[in-house]
């Protein structure tokens, strides 16, 4: 069998792309062009891989399962919103891939009728003297990790009941020690969401990835709170951690 032609496409351009002739491979997780020669699909050609360990990443850093809520002055910089699309395929595809496809928390793996799916979160590191926050590690998350990871997110969404018992199934809590755990951490997002926190994501830009300008960290809250409420068609929201 000849060697696969793959391509890089972006999730939101995945129906233009197989108009064009782009096919799913399900086993690879990954698009191709069936044959050489289609003109059709050079916008969505592969670029290099990234590689496995990004320079400076240190992949031992914040390993298990717990609530990491994002400051609300840093809302609206997760690595999607920073990368171009098709960098961020190329980055999701390296997370994925080299967890061996399995969440990093729990070990579970994907499963569409539970609506659970493999998914990238940030590992950060703030320097409170310095107002800087230091991007150190992606990390392969399922779904229902990651939706313990952002809580205040999960409380909004109405999944909080959700959250709260996989955070005890996953890590052996009981529900006090739990519900402590996640008031800390509630406690520690209050102090860091006073900070206009300043990013470095050198981990990204040295490994050749591509980065975008992301909204300013004084429109970001507003920007949360808005495409929320379009992705629920509510009305606005008190703002509440991610």
């Amino acid at each position: 069998m000849a060697e696969r032609i793959w391509l890089d496409i972006p999730y939101t351009e995945k129906d233009l792309a197989k108009q064009a002739g782009a096919r799913w491979d399900p086993a690879a997780k990954r698009w191709y062009a069936p044959h050489t020669g289609m003109t059709t699909l050079e916008p969505w050609a592969a670029a290099p891989d990234v590689t496995d360990l990004l320079p400076g990443e240190d992949r031992t850093l914040g390993n298990g399962l717990f609530v990491d809520l994002v400051p609300s002055s840093c809302w609206f910089t997760n690595v999607r919103s920073c990368v171009t699309p098709r960098d961020w395929e190329r980055l999701r595809r390296m997370i994925t891939c080299r967890a061996g496809m399995r969440c990093e928390a729990c070990g579970a793996g994907e499963d569409r009728q539970a609506q659970r799916w493999l998914e990238a979160h940030e590992r950060w590191v703030y320097d409170d003297a310095a107002h800087f926050q230091y991007l150190k590690r992606l990390i392969c998350l399922c779904t229902d990790c990651h939706t313990v990871t952002h809580y205040g997110y999960a409380q909004v969404r109405g999944l909080e009941s959700k959250a709260f018992a996989h955070l005890t199934k996953v890590t052996g809590m009981d529900g006090a020690s739990a519900r402590r755990h996640i008031d800390a951490a509630f406690a520690l997002w209050q102090r860091r969401s006073a900070i206009t926190w300043k990013l470095d994501l050198s981990i990204l830009t040295d490994a050749g990835v591509t980065l975008k300008q992301p909204p300013g960290a004084n429109t970001r809250p507003g920007v949360a709170a808005a495409t929320l409420a379009a992705e629920h068609r509510v009305p606005r929201p008190a703002l509440a951690p991610e």
